[in-house]
């Protein structure tokens, strides 16, 4: 069996990784996944988290993705991110905006769509500070 697998992370924006993984960690609507060579044929879609590529060296980089699909076939993994950023590119300042925002219209409780919206953007938010705190603890 291969070591590695072939791996794409693609965002509606841009390509943002495109090579060979031992791993993929990601979060999945009905948990964490983890994908290694050889993992059975999967599609399941994505929650707003970190997705962590492990390279055969040990090394890893972590990615925040805001949604989308996760699909295994054999030897290969595909990510199709509606958004998707390198964990060193996130803003921790306007990710803690964002989240306050998000509490802020969530307790206004307006319309069933703008208190949908605002749980989303919310979510977003949490996630986002998750992978910058994953970022800081790789550092450590």
């Amino acid at each position: 069996m291969a070591l590695t697998m072939k791996c794409n992370v693609v965002s509606a924006e841009q390509s943002l990784y495109e090579g060979e993984v031992q791993m993929v960690i990601a979060s999945g609507d009905l948990g964490d996944l983890g994908i290694t060579p050889g993992h059975a044929p999967l599609i399941t879609s994505l929650k707003p988290g970190p997705v962590r590529l492990v390279f055969e060296n040990g090394e890893y980089e972590l990615l925040f993705v805001s949604s989308g699909f996760l699909e295994v076939i054999p030897s290969q993994v595909t990510i199709l991110a509606d958004t998707a950023e390198r964990a060193e590119n996130l803003d921790e300042a306007a990710a803690l905006r964002a989240q306050e925002e998000a509490k802020r219209l969530l307790s206004e409780q307006k319309s069933e769509f703008e208190h949908s919206r605002a749980a989303v953007e919310l979510a977003e938010a949490v996630a986002r500070l998750r992978v910058i705190e994953q970022l800081r603890h790789r550092r450590a």
